[in-house]
């Protein structure tokens, strides 16, 4: 399996951003897909995941309101719509995967064994 963020850069707090997470190699139906950040200096944490077959969405409280994820199973993408963005959010943010994930499991990202190679949002004051 092979993901590959996209969609970071340069925006200005209050505005959005939209975050793409690719996938190849595997069937992607079966996946859960989420995405963590991690900000300079800060652990990474649990951003939002969309469930594998019926797509289940699952958001942390830092995008509650804010962020929205979807996922299109037939081009094999993940997106996180990100809204009314604060300097907070300035992280790389990673998309992950893991297949038949538990729903215990899909805050942590030790669960999950695939991973993209992350993409920088700023958010400027």
């Amino acid at each position: 399996v092979q993901l590959q963020a996209s969609g970071g850069g340069l925006v200005q707090a209050g505005g959005f951003r939209r975050l793409s997470c690719s996938a190849s190699g595997c069937a992607f139906i079966n996946y859960t897909v989420a995405w963590f950040r991690q900000a300079p200096g800060k652990a990474r944490e649990f951003v939002s995941a969309v469930k594998f077959g019926l797509g289940t969405k699952y958001y942390g409280d830092v995008a509650k309101g804010r962020f929205t994820i979807s996922r299109d199973n037939d081009k094999k993408i993940v997106y996180l719509q990100m809204n009314s963005l604060e300097t907070e959010d300035t992280a790389v943010y990673y998309c992950a995967a893991a297949i038949f994930l538990h729903d215990d499991n899909y805050r942590t990202d030790q669960y999950y064994n695939f991973w993209g190679q992350g993409t920088l949002v700023t958010v400027s004051s």
